[in-house]
Formats: structure tokens, C-alpha cells, sequence
């Protein structure tokens, strides 16, 4: 019904039956100035699943009572002072009414105690009845929603911060309720800005467990637009990733950790995360893309544990032979000479972290350390080593400053007796 409303509001807009600058209401069109904070053309009012649908057969003008009356919201609306739930009714009671439209709503019926009096009759504020039974009944639904009234009225927040100019309206609808994006305003500041304005989600929204609450009757709660882009629309399943990267805190207010494990784990997750033959080709994208891998999968955790379960790598000194596993390049072009640009060496020198995601520091030792490093005095788990160079050319001109600033490197591969390394601390 709203969409067929608004439809016709364009309408009328290219026809000129409606002026510019109003909205289609549950009520008719109002001046989009006159919403409540936040509102936009077309933003669908508020939310459905935190103020599910009423029914308020009442015809009230706020514009006669507001502007011609001078009456104030507290005047007929007392509880809206001193509210502490969302769940009160702060509809006008009838006896708010009784003094100016001298009826008496303790009787029942109601009777006018002015007889032929126009004010007193049922049908200058209520429409619709049940016959007999008289007007038909407003029914205000529950609201999913924490909220205190007597907060915001204590530090001199109007009621149009909230609900808008409703003096200018002559029917109000549920869309002088709040929006999200307006109460973001003052709860969506950082810093001292905010006040005692906090923004964490509970403080407004329905929470169990440490969690939201999101499955209502009226429907499923989800973000909206103005949440850091994190609007579930059918766009949100290939940018999910972009939002839960810069705030996964967002995230976590409804979902838990394994609610995404299960999806990226596998278990449930969709093809096109990672495609049907991705064991045969996730090596490349492995080699390439590093930082995006690391961002679900742990090196040691994920990708060696699956390696040296399938027999793919092994770790430790027998892992550098002949039947070492099928990682790494044949060992005429890992570890031969001449050193070309698949050679271990160059790629250590380009991305060591990516070399010890799955090999120790004592495997590089076994190839590089000297033969005295095996010798007395020598670390446990250690064998005799080999004694290669791993040194660049020239580097014996500089090992002393290289030593000074830090030896530690130095003696991984050197014992401190080693002749090699005495020449350096000279």
C-alpha cells in the first residue's frame, strides 16, 4: 500500500497535483521538513520490525491543538516526561480530554456532559465503530525497542528532535516515529562529542546472551544503510568482507565467530568463495595473494597442518632431501648453482615470513651453519652442518658492524668459537 501511495505522490509531482518538497504518508503527503530527523524520500518510513504496524482509527489535528491552542505535547501526552520502557502507551488517555471536550470517559459508555454540545461527540475523534460496541479500539503493538523517555526529557531533548515538527501535520502516522539515522546524530558521535550518549547497540536494541536479538514477529531486524554501508541488500554478499574488515565489532553485535567459520570453512560455503577445484590452484594464489589468504587461514595452523597431513610438505633437516615433498621446485633449481630466480635464496630474501610459515630456524641451519656449529658447545637438535655461505659478496668487509649491532643472527649458524666468526669480532 505505502509503494502504491508513493507511486502516486511521483505522479502527482509530475502533474503538479502535489507540491514539491512532500512525501506520501499513511495519512496523506506532509513537508519532508516536518519528519522526524533522518527521514528521506522513499526511506519507507521507520521500521516495520521495531514498530510493527498499528491501528489508530483516531482523526486528530496536531496543527488546531498545537498551533491554534497553544497546547503542549506534555498536555495531552504527561507519560512522555517520565517514561522509562518503549513498550508504555503514551497515547492520550480520555480523561486528558474531558476538560476541553467535556466529556466523561469514566462512564461508561462515554457520555458529553454538555447535552447537544458538537466537542463531546465519539465521531469528531474517532473513526470507524464496532455498532453497539461502540468506536472501534486503537491497537498499539509492542515495540522492539529499549527506550527511556525521562532520559532524553531530563537533558532538554524536544520532542521534534525525535518525532518531528508535528505541528505542522494534521493527521500524525507512524512517520513522525524516529529514525535510526537521526538517533545516530547524537549516539553515532565519537569522543566527547557524544556525551553520555552511548552507541553501542543493546543500549537501544533487544540483546540476549551478549547478542541482538533479530527474529521478531513482525519480521527480521538487519542494518541499515547508514551503518557503515552494512545494509543486507542482495549486494551485501560480495562486499560483506570490506565491512566486516573495517569494523568486525558491527558484526559481531548479531553474529557469532562460528557463524563465519561455518560459511568460509567450507561447510556451507558457497561456491563462488573459493571455486570447485581450488586444492589444484590455490598454490598460485597462495604464492601471490598472501595477505588475502591470512585473513581467514593461519600459515601454521591451516596451511601446514594440511600439507604435512597429505604428505604434500614435511617440516625438519629430512624434509631438505631428495623425497622432500612437492612444494618446492626440483632441488636442481632450489638449491643448485648457479643461483637463478627460483632459487631459495632469492625468494627468502622476498618473502622470508612466507618461508617460515612452515620451516624453523633450525632448518636453515642444517645447510648453513659451519661444521664447528655441531661441535662443542653446540645447541641440542642440531647436526653437523654444511657450511654454505648464505653471506652475499663482499660481506666480510662489513659482518664486524653487523656483529656490533646485533650477533644473535651470527650465532645461529656460528658457535661462539668459530674461526669464521672470530674474524668478524676483531
Amino acid at each position: 500500500m505505502r509503494r502504491l501511495m508513493l507511486i502516486a505522490c511521483l505522479i502527482g509531482l509530475s502533474l503538479g497535483w502535489v507540491s514539491p518538497g512532500r512525501v506520501a504518508l499513511a495519512g496523506g503527503t506532509a513537508r519532508l521538513a516536518d519528519l522526524p530527523p533522518g527521514s528521506r524520500a522513499g526511506d519507507g518510513g521507520p521500521s516495520p520490525v521495531v514498530f510493527p504496524p498499528e491501528r489508530m482509527p483516531l482523526a486528530f489535528t496536531h496543527t488546531r491543538h498545537v498551533v491554534a491552542l497553544k497546547l503542549t505535547c506534555p498536555r495531552c501526552h504527561p507519560g512522555a516526561v517520565t517514561s522509562r520502557r518503549a513498550s508504555d502507551n503514551l497515547l492520550p488517555k480520555g480523561s486528558s480530554c474531558d476538560d476541553c471536550h467535556h466529556t466523561d470517559h469514566q462512564r461508561s459508555p462515554v457520555t458529553a456532559t454538555k447535552a447537544g454540545d458538537p466537542r463531546g461527540r465519539c465521531g469528531l475523534c474517532h473513526v470507524g465503530t464496532r455498532g453497539s460496541a461502540g468506536p472501534e479500539r486503537v491497537k498499539l503493538p509492542k515495540r522492539n525497542l529499549r527506550f527511556d523517555h525521562a532520559v532524553h526529557a531530563a537533558r532538554n531533548i524536544g520532542c521534534a528532535q525525535c518525532h518531528g515538527w508535528v505541528e505542522h501535520t494534521d493527521q500524525a502516522t507512524r512517520d513522525q516515529l524516529p529514525r535510526m539515522s537521526g538517533c545516530m546524530g547524537c549516539h553515532g558521535l565519537s569522543g566527547p562529542g557524544r556525551g553520555r550518549a552511548r552507541g553501542n547497540c543493546q543500549v537501544c536494541h533487544v540483546g540476549r546472551g551478549g547478542r541482538l536479538v533479530t527474529s521478531f514477529g513482525a519480521g527480521r531486524l538487519v542494518p541499515r544503510a547508514e551503518l557503515g554501508d552494512a545494509r543486507h541488500d542482495p549486494s551485501f554478499f560480495r562486499r560483506h568482507a570490506l565491512v566486516a574488515g573495517a569494523d568486525s565489532t558491527l558484526c559481531g553485535n548479531c553474529h557469532t565467530e562460528r557463524y563465519c567459520v561455518d560459511c568460509h570453512d567450507g561447510r556451507l560455503r558457497p561456491r563462488n568463495v573459493h571455486p570447485g577445484d581450488w586444492l589444484n590452484s590455490h598454490g598460485a594464489a597462495a604464492r601471490f595473494e598472501g595477505p588475502r589468504c591470512n585473513s581467514c587461514h593461519r600459515s601454521q595452523s591451516s596451511c601446514l597442518t594440511c600439507h604435512q597431513r597429505v604428505g604434500v610438505t614435511m617440516n625438519g633437516p629430512s624434509s631438505l632431501g631428495t623425497g622432500r615433498g612437492r612444494v618446492h621446485p626440483p632441488e636442481r633449481v632450489w638449491t643448485g648453482l648457479p643461483r637463478t630466480r627460483g632459487h631459495h635464496a632469492w625468494e627468502a630474501q622476498r618473502n622470508l615470513s612466507q618461508c617460515v610459515s612452515c620451516h624453523l630456524e633450525r632448518d636453515c641451519a642444517v645447510c648453513h651453519a659451519t661444521a664447528a656449529r655441531g661441535g662443542p658447545g653446540a645447541g641440542p637438535g642440531f647436526g653437523i652442518g654444511r657450511g654454505t655461505n648464505p653471506h652475499p659478496p663482499g660481506f666480510s668487509a662489513r659482518c664486524r658492524a653487523a656483529m656490533n649491532k646485533n650477533a644473535r643472527p651470527c650465532l645461529v649458524c656460528h658457535a661462539p668459537g668459530d674461526p669464521e666468526l672470530g674474524r668478524c669480532a676483531q
